[in-house]
């Protein structure tokens, strides 16, 4: 017999022995205890994109029986998102699925949560050297790519382009850093020209856009790391009655209107629901280990079994065209 075939009819035979476990796992592993709780922490907590991800950590919550909680800061700041996440602790959650502004600040703060028995999984940005259980995201890496090569077929290989970015925030820094590592080297001829940190602040993108654009009058495109930059650097370029190919990641209700407007080529959007939801059930999952039995060493070891160094949840490319799909009132509404 072969292997292939063995594993087959081992697999059927399985199935056919344990038919009644999923039901048993519904009723019995795959709930939540009444009153468990499980927190979405975020900084920037008024920003639109945490909606839809909540929403996918709601559904799954509800799912299995769980309490959802939305926490974190209001403000861009390290200091407060970490006091936020451990006033949560405090709360004694089962476990949180944290949006880390910063990935070395939150590696102490993790460690002390996860040694104190609470589940943390980390989403759209990580703290790699921490004991977080399990990373949620889109492929920063294909999205670099599928940047670079629609800039490429729009304007050429033989342009100018320029980048915007947000320094200190991991996917950030990783979309901006591999766009230009690709263009290096599949599309020498394509030339960098501007290099600017502006840090979602869409003023201080129109003014660095502005500059770019005296100072560089052959400039084709931009590519930008997230929304909010990309408000500023759609109004920059219509103030100077220029146009520019502007590719960015993410989505908000603005910059979604100029894609209809057809002042900004494309966005890359994460699957924000996906996210949300998987990243619930991996908070999940890490908070109950007894559920999991591996092929590994994790009983002599003694480490938690549900280890996902990363998930990918896909992402949208967001275009004139289907631009009316992710409008996020029309989502809401179809939500309650």
């Amino acid at each position: 017999m072969s292997y292939v075939k063995a594993l087959v009819l081992s697999g059927a035979s399985a199935a056919a022995l344990l038919g009644a476990s999923p039901a048993v796992m519904a009723e019995g592993g795959l709930r939540c205890e009444p009153g468990e709780t499980y927190i979405m922490n975020v900084m920037v907590s008024g920003h639109p994109y945490w909606v839809p991800v909540f929403e996918g950590f709601k559904q799954a919550a509800e799912a299995l029986g769980c309490e959802a909680v939305f926490s974190g800061t209001p403000d861009y700041d390290i200091t407060k998102q970490i006091a936020s996440f451990e006033q949560d602790l405090v709360t004694s959650p089962k476990g949180i699925l944290l949006h880390p502004m910063q990935a070395d600040p939150f590696i102490d703060p993790i460690n002390r949560a996860i040694d104190a028995g609470v589940s943390v999984t980390t989403f759209a940005a990580d703290s790699p050297k921490s004991k977080r259980t399990a990373y949620i995201t889109s492929d920063n890496l294909a999205e670099a790519a599928f940047a670079a090569e629609e800039i490429v077929k729009t304007v050429g290989d033989s342009a100018e382009y320029a980048v915007l970015e947000n320094p200190g925030q991991s996917n950030h820094d990783l979309r901006v850093t591999a766009l230009i590592a690709y263009m290096e080297k599949n599309y020498p001829n394509m030339k960098l020209v501007g290099r600017q940190a502006t840090n979602q602040d869409p003023n201080a993108a129109f003014t660095a856009v502005s500059a770019m654009l005296q100072a560089n009058p052959d400039l084709a495109a931009l590519w930008i790391p997230e929304s909010g930059s990309a408000e500023g650097a759609v109004a920059a370029v219509k103030a100077a009655g220029d146009t520019l190919v502007i590719i960015h990641a993410d989505i908000s209700p603005t910059t979604l209107e100029e894609i209809k407007a057809g002042n900004i080529h494309m966005a890359l959007n994460p699957n924000q629901g996906i996210q949300g939801f998987i990243g619930f059930m991996n908070t999940f999952l890490g908070a109950h280990p007894g559920l999991i039995d591996p092929f590994n060493d994790y009983k002599s070891s003694g480490y938690n079994p549900m280890q996902i160094p990363f998930v990918d949840n896909g992402f949208a490319v967001i275009t004139k065209d289907n631009a009316d799909s992710f409008v996020l009132e029309a989502y809401m509404e179809g939500r309650n």
